[in-house]
């Protein structure tokens, strides 16, 4: 199921690009500011998607190889990387993509790090890395905020249409939210940064928004048509045809054999 679920965001690469939003600049500034990316340094990224992150890290100037598993993500990635000519993407299986010689100053991963095999992914990142280098992994979190009562009132449409929703379920605040970071201090010296962000939809780009998300994608086409109907229809009719969603990104750097 991990496996097959990794590979149905390239469904509809045009919808994720259109849809995803773009990560803070204030997380981009840090990450540059933290690691010292300049214009020697060789960044590697583990599921670029359609460049969320690729395109303000090629920003900077630095070397760029990402890796993504889906062709048309990738085709996607690499026509929003066309002013870039030190960043390419290539197509691959990240676990069996071949290394090249030269060592990475950077490696990312931008809300994709949990799809890669927690039995081999810290050997292949310390494989990729130069002895001081640094893995950023970014996560992303859907925190309570914004239109509070939307997000109390649209869980029982995912009840109604989602058999996996735990009955009830309400969404975590900021404190009570965290990435778990257990086992990366295997590789180095961790460091956990956060970034909110709120972002108002439409009920259009809102259900946009969703059908970007593996869980939503995988439901019975039945399912999921009532489910986004019921979200709509909730946007249109009591919060007055928007909503405000808020995210945490955290992120989150591992400096190997931790050094300061």
């Amino acid at each position: 199921m991990t496996r097959s679920l990794r590979g149905i965001f390239d469904e509809d690469a045009e919808l994720y690009d259109r849809a995803r939003p773009s990560y803070p600049p204030a997380l981009v500034r840090t990450l540059a500011a933290r690691v010292g990316l300049d214009t020697d340094s060789r960044v590697l990224e583990f599921g670029p998607g359609t460049g969320q992150l690729t395109v303000p890290i090629a920003e900077l100037d630095c070397h760029v190889t990402a890796v993504e598993l889906g062709p048309s993500m990738t085709a996607v990635a690499r026509r929003n990387l066309r002013a870039f000519p030190r960043a390419h993407v290539e197509v691959a299986e990240f676990e069996q993509w071949p290394l090249p010689r030269e060592p990475f100053d950077l490696m990312v991963a931008a809300t994709s790090f949990h799809w890669l095999d927690p039995a081999t992914r810290l050997t292949k990142v310390a494989d990729a890395l130069r002895p001081d280098g640094t893995l950023a992994i970014v996560t992303t979190h859907h925190t309570a905020g914004g239109s509070r009562d939307f997000f109390v009132e649209v869980q029982d449409c995912y009840e109604r249409w989602d058999p996996a929703t735990p009955p009830g379920l309400r969404q975590s605040t900021d404190a009570e939210t965290a990435t778990d970071t257990t086992g990366l201090e295997a590789l180095g010296q961790v460091e956990s940064l956060r970034f909110p962000q709120e972002i108002t939809y439409t009920a259009q780009t809102y259900t946009d928004l969703l059908l970007t998300y593996s869980n939503h994608r995988a439901l019975e086409p039945a399912a999921r048509q009532g489910l986004l109907e019921g979200i709509r229809e909730l946007i249109d009719n009591r919060h007055g045809g928007s909503i405000t969603k808020r995210y945490l990104h955290e992120l989150i750097l591992v400096r190997r054999g931790g050094s300061s």
